[in-house]
């Protein structure tokens, strides 16, 4: 049975764009409608600018019209995690301390992606300043997983991933600190990638851990996310970190045998105790189909892998702690009207402005930069680091690509964990590593629990090796339907 229009890829409504058998105000009018009826379940969106997608969408007709076309994205709705800036636009980080920030220039990432012909098409809600697994740390709404509604999207991009499963959008960007894309692409049942860091420019992107932070795309499949990547990758000279490399076409050179003649390697710590049953049997499962698609598997081990929760949780908060002393109330941000002096203003302006995790996190980051803990905790923490770093350079001296779970579990029940901030942090176990390594990483959708719930199965790459790890993810994917199933909405 044919997919309705807005659960098509980019690929098929390029063409179906391409050919006439639709127009961009058309495709525009379907997710607009899409959104109006479901996104009151679902809560992926912060805000929609219908009149905004429509007036680009015709100005993308007249430009077809003309013989004209920008690239692979013309015309396709495309939503945005609320940290990403676009001038005019409000950005709120889905915190009260920015609620009526409006952003004076637009991300690096976005004026790529605009120049492809994308259209902008709403904010997505997160976690305050994407701290979080659930997407329950939204100053604003709650965001609901499409595959039950009773169950979280998981973080911090929970708005990105529902509203891609959703059908809301053709596609959308997140952000990835610690697993924040492709955890929730797991739980939702979507693809997310996060790229080598420095592939991506960071201009634009609201700072959480400057170190960690990666901007990629949640898609329908594979090719789709090769698609995004391609439009949003290359050396940006406002970013320092940004990296100067070559940008091949991703979704025009994925290869069909991928896996033939190469090696996976399985990290036995991915695969110990805290993963659920359910989740090891189904990614179990899936890695034999990568075997018989004509790789070898072999067992390897990533050693210092249970210390990524405590280094990541140093680093990653010591630099939010730096990050976040900029939303002060005296600047940009929202200042509190109940104020007697300068310093009541901060303290009261900051404790009403950030949400209970934010501030959990900006105390331990604080706490461990301080006079007389810096070399016990943040010095120590950045060696470990290094370690984690050459675990993956060692393994990857002897296999083409790594396969673990994306999440140790399937989606849970909103309030689960709201009362236990390290099961909550557990969350993120089998992708913290790869931010740390600074490595690529993609979840793709591998099956589901007897509930009826996605599972992931991350692939992670050698460094800058994004095309291949995009074949081996779309082989498998060929191999499978699991990435053309959708929820009943």
């Amino acid at each position: 049975m044919s997919q309705p229009l807005y659960y098509k890829t980019i690929s098929e409504l390029e063409t179906m764009l391409d050919n006439g058998e639709i127009s961009a105000v058309e495709l525009a009018k379907v997710f607009i409608e899409r959104q109006s009826s479901v996104d009151g379940k679902v809560g992926a969106f912060l805000s929609a600018d219908a009149d905004g997608l429509l007036s680009a969408a015709e100005q993308s007709d007249k430009l077809r019209a003309q013989g004209g076309k920008r690239g692979a994205l013309e015309g396709i709705p495309v939503g945005l995690k609320d940290v990403l800036a676009v001038r005019g636009q409000k950005l709120t980080c889905a915190s009260k301390i920015l609620e009526n920030y409006v952003s004076p220039y637009t991300a690096t990432s976005l004026e790529k992606m605009s120049s492809r012909g994308a259209l902008f098409w709403g904010r997505l809600n997160m976690d305050e300043f994407a701290m979080g697994s659930s997407c329950e740390n939204s100053a604003f709404k709650r965001t609901c997983n499409p595959w039950d509604l009773s169950r979280i999207p998981g973080g911090s991009s929970g708005g990105s991933a529902a509203a891609v499963a959703a059908g809301e959008c053709a596609a959308s960007l997140g952000s990835d600190t610690g697993g924040s894309i492709r955890q929730p692409a797991s739980l939702c049942g979507v693809v997310g990638m996060k790229p080598t860091y420095g592939l991506v420019s960071r201009y634009g992107l609201a700072a959480f851990a400057s170190s960690l932070d990666q901007i990629g795309p949640f898609a329908k499949c594979v090719k789709d996310a090769a698609i995004l990547l391609e439009a949003v990758a290359g050396h940006d000279p406002k970013d320092s970190t940004s990296v100067p490399c070559e940008i091949p076409n991703y979704a025009a050179n994925l290869a069909p045998d991928a896996f033939k003649g190469k090696k996976i390697g399985l990290p036995k710590e991915y695969f110990a105790a805290g993963i659920d049953p359910e989740v090891k049997a189904v990614v179990e499962k899936a890695v034999d189909d990568c075997r018989a698609l004509g790789a070898e598997v072999v067992e390897i081990s990533l050693p210092h892998t249970d210390l990524a929760i405590p280094v990541y949780y140093i680093i990653a908060t010591a630099e939010a702690s730096s990050n976040l002393a900029r939303y002060d109330g005296v600047r940009y941000t929202r200042r509190s009207p109940r104020t007697t002096d300068v310093i009541d203003m901060y303290f009261k302006s900051r404790a009403e402005g950030f949400g209970e995790e934010v501030k959990r996190r900006i105390i331990l980051g604080s706490y461990v930069l301080s006079s007389g803990y810096y070399d016990a905790y943040y010095l120590r923490a950045q060696k470990v680091r290094t370690l984690i770093r050459r675990d993956f350079e060692s393994a990857f001296e002897n296999v083409d690509v790594i396969m673990t779970p994306t999440s140790p579990t399937t989606a849970f029940k909103f309030g689960e964990k709201t009362s236990d901030p390290l099961a909550m942090y557990l969350s993120d176990i089998c992708t913290i590593n790869v931010n740390l390594a600074g490595l690529p990483g993609i979840s793709v959708p591998c099956g589901f629990t007897a509930n009826g719930l996605p599972v992931g199965l991350q692939m992670i790459g050698r460094a800058f090796d994004e095309q291949n790890l995009l074949s081996y993810a779309a082989a498998y994917e060929a191999a499978n339907d699991w990435s053309s199933r959708r929820p009943n909405l």
